[in-house]
Formats: structure tokens, sequence, C-alpha cells
């Protein structure tokens, strides 16, 4: 079974074509910059040379149709037909209290997607823009959407509720509901799988540090409380988007600065983190670079970064009352060497033992960075949310086929 796997956002589409037999990518790619005249589509076929198109794209449709035809393309596809594909997933960022687990698109699905709109705004919509462009290219073939937020609906209510007045989340289903499921339920299986043991035993920790950041604990193997909300604002400090925040503030700068909505939830998303405190950069490899030249703005914003996710780390701990294992992943999470070093070396109650020289180890594949002395397991693991989301497809359009 072939399977295309969509993550579909407001100007982008990303894709990935699985062979399910070995679960290999077949291709992969991204198309940038739709809605413009110069829309760029850069196509990865696997053994094949890479090969970028610039275009005219303006709407999802013809994102997906120019896919296709790149897909079964003589000299660059990896497939001869369209009808080998024979299921679509994909990702959609908000399931509400609605989806579980994944689900097979219907008119139902689609339904309750939309209702959750002003929960995602950014996402489900472009999500839903998706869908609806695979549904026009490839009639009659399944589709199935994997959420970030079902692997965290098993969260108890004393995890998931604020306090606040309950007929906000009566009327309005105000509550915690996370983000980056798929990756944290891939790394925590892949770190149970690397330490042989049963997940169903462990108390872990997972970190997915990127541009978004978001910490997870899982406890037997099903999440018992993450940082992000009811929106990936709350939380960690992150590359652009504050974390969590006195709720007092919001009203006294509107008032100070005499601020919309829009403007202070813009200055809250996509201008705040890292890039608020540097003055210069949302990437931390440039915050660790002028940290290391001793720019004090950068140095600030490295350690309060540090500081924040080592907060987390240790409430967790707390939370599920001792740690098995703590999981690094992610674009920072994978890369960030220092980072990860700082936030270590000050977690040492926990009897955490780092092993220097192999946290200094850039490697594909998940690794211990912890000594063997140590109490709690230390991994990084190389995250893969599209294989989590060919999987799923592929479960379950296997249900449906018998």
């Amino acid at each position: 079974m072939n399977i295309l796997v969509i993550n579909s956002g407001s100007s982008s589409l990303k894709y990935q074509l699985y062979n399910m037999t070995d679960e290999s990518v077949l291709a992969k790619g991204l198309v940038e910059r739709i809605g413009m005249d110069s829309s760029i589509l850069n196509h990865k076929p696997t053994g094949k040379q890479e090969v970028t198109e610039v275009s005219e794209i303006l709407e999802h449709n013809t994102a997906i149709r120019k896919v296709l035809a790149i897909l079964t393309d003589k000299e660059h596809g990896v497939i001869e037909s369209i009808k080998e594909i024979n299921a679509v997933g994909h990702r959609v960022v908000h399931g509400g209290e609605y989806f579980k687990a994944s689900a097979l698109v219907d008119a139902d699905a689609k339904t309750k997607i939309r209702q959750l709109f002003d929960l995602a705004p950014l996402h489900n919509p472009a999500a839903m823009m998706g869908i609806s462009a695979s549904e026009t290219n490839m009639p009659g073939v399944p589709q199935v959407v994997v959420f970030d937020t079902a692997f965290h609906q098993t969260m108890p209510e004393k995890a998931y509720m604020y306090a606040i007045p309950r007929v906000l989340y009566n009327k309005y289903k105000v509550r915690r509901y996370g983000a980056h499921g798929t990756s944290h339920d891939f790394v925590s299986k892949a770190a149970a799988e690397y330490l042989d043991r049963p997940l169903e035993d462990l108390k872990i920790i997972t970190c997915h540090i990127g541009n978004g950041a978001s910490v997870t604990a899982v406890q037997g193997g099903v999440s018992v409380d993450t940082s992000m909300g009811m929106t990936p604002l709350e939380g960690l400090m992150m590359g652009t988007r504050s974390g969590d925040l006195d709720p007092a503030v919001v009203p006294y700068v509107m008032n100070k600065e005499e601020l919309s909505v829009g403007e202070v939830n813009s200055m809250l998303n996509k201008h705040s983190g890292l890039l608020a405190i540097s003055g210069v950069s949302s990437d931390m490899r440039d915050i660790i670079d002028g940290a290391e030249k001793g720019e004090p703005n950068s140095t600030l914003a490295f350690e309060m970064y540090e500081y924040r996710l080592r907060k987390y780390i240790g409430s967790y701990a707390a939370a599920m009352n001792g740690v098995d294992a703590i999981v690094f992943t992610a674009g920072v999470g994978e890369n960030a060497s220092l980072l990860r070093e700082r936030v270590l070396n000050n977690l040492t109650f926990l009897g955490i033992e780092l092993d220097a020289e192999a946290n200094k180890v850039r490697s594909g594949d998940p690794r211990r960075i912890s000594t063997a002395d140590s109490k709690v397991q230390v991994l990084v693991v190389p995250t893969n949310e599209e294989l989590v989301i060919a999987r799923d497809t592929h479960r379950i359009v296997q249900g449906i086929n018998g």
C-alpha cells in the first residue's frame, strides 16, 4: 500500500509518499508561497535528483494537482499512476474533544473539523483546504485525519481543566488540549523500544523542542500532562511565542499601548520568545552563537529558555512521582547539545549523570546521552510525525478494507 501524507498550511503544503511494505519514503517535497505567481515546488524523489519548479499556484487544489503530476512524472516521478496511491493521511492540528484517535474522513469528520476552526484558526482551515483538494484530485481514495491533540486526550480532568468559571468549558470547551501529540507518541514508544522495557512500566518525559516546543509527561504509555494549552501559545518559551504569561499582562498592555485583540495576539505568537528577548533571531543556533560571543541579550534569551524547560521537566517528574527516562526530540532538541547539557547538569538532584562526550555526537538514530550509572536514562530520539500519520492511515484503511 502506498500512502501520501499531507501537511497543509495556509500558504504551504508538505508531502511524503510512503511504501508501507517496508515503510520506505518514495518521495517527499514542499510547495511554498501558495497564492502567489512565484510559487515553489521542491521535490525530492528517493534515488533520483532533486528538482525545483517555480510557477503560479493560487490555491491548494492546484498545489495538489502539481504534486500528483510530479509524483507520476516519467523523469522525476516514483509511481506510474495516481491509482497507485491507496490512501491519503492528513495532519490536523486540533481535534478538540471530538477526536481521541485518528479517523477516516467522512461528512461527520469534516463538519467537526470545521467546528474547531476557532480553536486553531491558523491550522484547521488550512488542513480542510488540503482535504478538499485531495478529494477533488483523487476521488474515491480513502483519506484519514491524524490529530496533534489526540494523544493528549488521555489527560485527567485535574490536568486539563483551567481554574476559571466552568461555564466557559461547558459552552466553549476552554481547556488544555496540548499539541505535538504524534511526536510525543512516537518518541515515547521509540524510547521504550530502545531501552528494551515495556512502555506501560515507564514514566517518560518527552521534550519536543523546535521553533514551537512542548513537554509531555507520559506515564504507562499515555499522556497525563503537557505544557501547551488550549492553543500552542501556553507553556515553554519558544522561538516567537511567549509561553506562560500572567494573564493580567494582556489587558494591561492592551490598555497602555491601545492594542487590538488581533495585535496583542500577534505580539504573543509572532513577536515574543527568543526573538523578543535576543532582539536578533528566533533560531536557537543564532542565540547560542550570540551567547558564546558574549552578547548579553542572546545570553539572557538562552538562560530563560533553558530555565523554563528545566522547570517543566522538574514539575513533570513531580507530577508522575518519578521519572525513568527523559527524551529530547525535534530540531533544537536533537541538535542543540549545549542546551541539553545545561538542562541536564541542573537536574542532578534526579540522579541524572550526563555523558558529555555522547551528548556531543550528532546522529540520525536514537542514542543515549546519560552514563551507565545514571538513575534516569536520557535519550535523543529523532521524531518522525509523518511516519505516525502513514501508520495510522494504513491501519484505518486496512480496517475498512477488511
